[in-house]
């Protein structure tokens, strides 16, 4: 991530990263927990691809709530829009196997 930023303009190359994967994985989670609300937790959901739309519907939210709390992602490159993507899929994955393999009810 670029690290540049003006003296007093937005927030700091720290506390930007920091906040960057912080929204990342939550969005994540927040998405696994909602695919398993509508998809179901059970062995049919394993396959239902719907569950994969809130995947993509957390990634491309974050971009709006990121420019709202002041994060500049006029200047993310390709590494960063990756990194959100998969830093978001990767909780996703992760909270949906578990939410699954668990059989919890939501």
């Amino acid at each position: 991530m670029a690290t540049e930023t003006e003296a007093g303009a937005g927030l700091t190359g720290h506390v930007r990263g920091v906040t960057v994967t912080t929204l990342a994985c939550l969005g994540g989670v927040v998405a696994a927990v909602a695919a398993g609300a509508v998809v179901g937790t059970g062995t049919e959901a394993a396959s239902d691809v719907r569950a994969l739309a809130f995947l993509v519907a957390a990634v491309a939210g974050q971009y709006p709530v990121l420019k709202g709390i002041g994060v500049d992602i006029d200047d993310f490159g390709a590494k960063d829009h990756l990194y959100v993507g998969f830093m978001t899929f990767t909780l996703w994955f992760i909270t949906f196997a578990i939410i699954l393999t668990t059989g919890a009810s939501l």
